[in-house]
This record gives structure tokens, sequence and C-alpha cells, in this order.
């Protein structure tokens, strides 16, 4: 008498979703399957990508019985290497649960499938063909919990072989340079999380001088454009207005909120806009020491209709000072650095603060009481190459081939002249949305003992931008240099001072106006290129667990 044709389970739909199960419902599936005298077959695995290898192993598990159960390995147990698994475990399961075959998905989160399969007792347990001869004594569980349930193990005929992690491998060298690049800096010893951890923890309570114009950023929202109507000229209606303090002033409010002690060396007026900067640093724990000046504290204001700046305005009246204030400057630079003889950093907005001569003095004299001296220029009018023996300089490629008057040559030998010309050890070299790339000058003989080719004697390593959409660019240069100062200052190599600077930069980009970066942000941002893939699963999917609760 032939048998009546079996029905499906009434509370299995069709729908993905509804074939992904809780531990609880997959035990009352698998109650009402015995009941219905049904047959199941379980296939476990990481399943990261479905390839025609784990179509066939699937297909063929299905005609092994009625209902076909397939569990995956949760996140947290996966440990198949560095940005393992590239999916998250819930797109594993939504991706399985679409194929027709399968009827229902579990995420086991436990290391093996054994504790399952002798809750769930499976009639037949499919494994593929490698695993036939496998001594591993997981395996070995989880085939005696089977058996022990009188249920069979069955290898799959392993036709069609493919390696998830191999495909992997090869999408991450060959597909995307971006992801490959950053796949080859997490192999770096120096640019391990822990290493990087250990370095912004480093960063606190170090003693650091900036030295250089306080800027304030203003940024007018306006409403939607017009043409006027007297003639053809842009016509803004501001809807408000928003104010950071800006150049070396933020840079110290970055290396407070990464933890540092920083004291400001600046030109302020004698006035109550001075005074109200004063109060808002030293909330944030800045010491701030003055030249008095009779300008006003420099503005720039940028007109942003939505997230795009439509105008500049450059409130500005240039600094000139007479050789009493230059030498008043320098002498309280040099009393700060005394105090503080772990970092400075001299910043040049090239409004006139600074003279070529000036700025030479003044490096010379503070190169003499910290441990890390660092430099950078913005504008035209700066003074990069009086930045002498420094341990790092930090302009933009613009900036580098303006000041070095070289536009033809290729970038390193740019830089070469630079390090050589200053007496500098160290470059990081920002190139925009390209990243940066850090160069370090190498000391070196040749075999007659005369000085080697510059080429044997500048290494370099590129980082790319670790932020793919910039909502706004001010103030990444800023965040750089005070995290690269900072990670030299704490015993970091120029690598890893390279890397953190394109986080601070990373996390900068992302904000609108300038906002301190936190040793928190560094964190965050060094997560989350460690665990960047060709698909992003958010914070919760970290495959850095460890790191991710750090920050």
């Amino acid at each position: 008498m032939p048998k009546p044709p079996k029905q499906p389970l009434p509370s299995s739909r069709a729908e993905p979703d509804g074939k992904v199960l809780s531990h609880k419902q997959l035990l009352a599936r698998r109650r009402e399957l015995r009941a219905r005298g049904q047959r199941l077959v379980q296939c476990h695995g990481c399943f990261d990508i479905v390839h025609p290898g784990h179509i066939r192993h699937l297909r063929q598990a299905k005609s092994l019985g009625d209902v076909l159960l397939v569990s995956i390995t949760g996140d947290s147990e996966i440990t198949k290497g560095a940005g393992r698994p590239l999916i998250p475990q819930e797109l594993r399961a939504e991706s399985l649960a679409a194929l027709d075959f399968v009827d229902f998905v579990y995420i086991e989160p436990r290391p093996t499938a054994a504790e399952l399969l002798a809750e769930v007792q499976p009639d037949v347990y499919i494994k593929g063909k490698e695993y036939e001869f496998n001594s591993d004594p997981r395996f070995r569980a989880e085939r005696e919990a089977v058996e022990r349930a009188g249920g069979r193990v069955v290898f799959s005929s392993g036709d069609v072989v493919f390696s998830s992690s191999a495909l992997i491998a090869a999408m991450e060298q060959s597909a995307d340079p971006y992801h490959a690049r950053l796949s080859q800096l997490a192999q770096r010893p120096e640019l391990e999380g822990s290493a990087l951890f250990s370095l912004i923890s480093r960063i606190a309570g170090q003693r650091i001088v900036i030295v250089g114009e306080t800027i304030l950023d203003s940024y007018v929202l306006c409403d939607r454009p017009d043409v006027a109507g007297e003639s053809p000229i842009l016509t803004l209606r501001p809807l408000e207005a928003r104010h950071y303090d800006g150049g070396a002033a933020v840079v110290a409010r970055h290396a407070a909120a990464m933890g540092a002690k920083p004291v400001l060396v600046t030109a302020l007026p004698d006035n109550e806009d001075a005074e109200h900067l004063r109060s808002r640093l030293a909330a944030e724990g800045i010491e701030v020491r003055s030249i008095t000046t009779p300008q006003p504290i420099p503005e720039k204001q940028r007109f942003i209709v939505g997230q795009q700046k439509v105008m500049k305005l450059d409130l500005l009246q240039p600094y000139v000072l007479d050789q009493a204030l230059q030498q008043r400057l320098i002498s309280l630079a040099s009393e700060a650095a005394n105090e503080a003889s772990d970092a400075a950093i001299v910043a040049d907005f090239g409004l006139g603060l600074f003279s070529p001569r000036m700025t030479n003095v003044l490096c010379e004299t503070v190169r003499k009481q910290v441990s890390i001296l660092s430099g950078d220029v913005s504008g035209k009018r700066s003074n990069l190459r009086a930045m002498r023996r420094a341990d790092l300089l930090c302009p933009s490629e613009i900036e580098l081939r303006d000041s070095m008057r070289l536009h033809d040559e290729g970038l390193p030998l740019v830089t070469w002249h630079l390090l050589e010309e200053t007496d500098t050890k160290h470059a990081i070299v920002t190139l925009g949305s390209e990243g940066l790339i850090g160069f370090e000058r190498l000391p070196g003989l040749t075999e007659s003992g005369t000085p080697g080719a510059w080429s044997t004697r500048l290494k370099s390593e590129h980082i790319p931008a670790l932020c793919p959409l910039a909502i706004d660019p001010l103030g990444c240069g800023d965040a750089l240099l005070t995290a690269a100062t900072l990670t030299l200052a704490a015993g970091g190599p120029v690598i890893a001072a390279s890397f953190l600077g394109a986080c601070a930069a990373a996390t900068q980009v992302q904000r609108l106006g300038n906002n301190p970066i936190s040793a928190a942000d560094l964190r965050r941002q060094v997560t989350r290129a460690h665990t960047a893939h060709l698909t992003y699963a958010g914070p919760e999917q970290s495959t850095f667990p460890k790191l991710a609760k750090a920050g």
C-alpha cells in the first residue's frame, strides 16, 4: 500500500527568516519530526562563502532524509585567522535559508557541534569527504554523539572541492587592493591590536608643548543659495553659526583628549575673547601661555549649504612681531619645554607668527629639551624648511612640493631632500583620499665608507585612507600630527605613528568641524581597521572582541 505524501510542518515557512530557528524552536521542530516519522539530516560548518562545493554537499545531504538542518558556527567561535568570518553569522544563516533544499538553519554558539548533536540526535550527520580519515578529536566527539543516539555519519562525495579560506584570501589579495593592504599591515607585529592599544595607553600623562597660532574656525550654516536680483551673484541666508577652536588650539585639544597634558604657547590679544578661550581650554586640562599682540584672534569663516562648503572668508590680520616679541615667544616655549620633556609640536599656519629665522631658532632651542620634536605647516607662507632637527614633519604632498620647489620629481626623492636639508628623522606625507606615506631616513654607508645612495637609506610604508567617505577634511592634518607625535613619544615606531595618525584623521574627517579626537576614538578606529572586510557587520559583530571592549 503506497504511503500517503508527507506534508510539510505547519510552522515551516518558505521565507528564509522563518527557517532560522532559536534553540527552543529547533528542539520543538525535532520533536514534531519524530512524531511524524520524518528523518532529519544535519550538516554543520562555517559556510562563510557558499560555493559550488557547498551546494553539492547540501543537496546530497537532503537526498538522505526528509528534512535538512544546517547548523553554522557562531562568529565568536570561528578561529580561522584574522578577519574571519568574512560574513557575519546572521547573513550566513540568511544565505543558507534562501536555498530551497535547506529546511532549517541554526546558529550554534558553542565551539563544536558535539553538544548540539547530542540534543538534536539527527538520523544522519553528513560531513565533507576530507573528514573520512580525520582524527581530529573535535570531529571524533561529534561522531560519537551521533552514533550514541542511533544515528549514522555519512561523508559527501567530494567530487567538487573548494576552500572558503582560499577564496577569501584570493579576494583580499587581488580583487580589493584596499583590503589587501590592510590585511598586510595587520600582519605587522608593530600594528597588532594589542601593540597599538598599549601605545595609546602610554600616551596618558605625557607632557607636550604646542607652539603656534590660535585660530577660530567658524561654520555658518545657510539656507539654500539663490541668485541676487540686482546682479548674478550668489545670495546666502545664514541660519546658524558654529565656532571651533582651531589652529594650534585644536592640536592641544586633541592631545588633552588623548590623555596627554598639553601646554599651548601662542599669541593672543588682551581682550574678552582671549579670556573666554583660556577658560574653555583650561576646562579641558590645557594650560595657555601667550604673548600679547594687538591683532584679534584670526577667524576663518566657512559658509555651508547642506554638507557643501560654498565659500570661505578669512578674517585675518597677519602677525608682525618685533624682535622682543619673537624672543618672548621662544622663551615661553623653552620654559614650557623644559617642564615638559616628552614632546613638542611647532605648528606654523602661515599667519606671520613665525619667520624662517625664528622657526629655526625655536626648533633648535626646543630640540634640546624634549624627547620628540614634530612640526607641521599650513598655507603658502609657512616655513617647512626652517624646521630643523625634528623627529617628525607632517606636510601634505602639495605643501612638501611647494616648499621644496620640486613638482615633477618622485615623492620619495622630494621627501629625501627635505629630510636631508632639515636633518629630520621621519616624515609622514599625506596624500588626501589615497592615504599617507610614512618615511624613515636610515643611517648607512657603502662598502667604501661613503654615504649610501638615498634610495637605500629611505624606508617608506603606505597607509591607505581608513575612511572612504569624507564629510569634512578640515583639521585632519592636526589630528594626524597630534596622534603621530604622541605615539613616537610613547616609544612607538614610525609605522605605528603613521597608522594611529591615519586613525585620528579617519575619525576627524567623519565629523563636521574641529572636534578633539580622544583615546577611545583611536581605539575604536583601530578596531574598525582590524575588522575591515568585504562586508561590514557593525560593531556588535566585531571579530576583534577583546580590543573592541577596551574602546
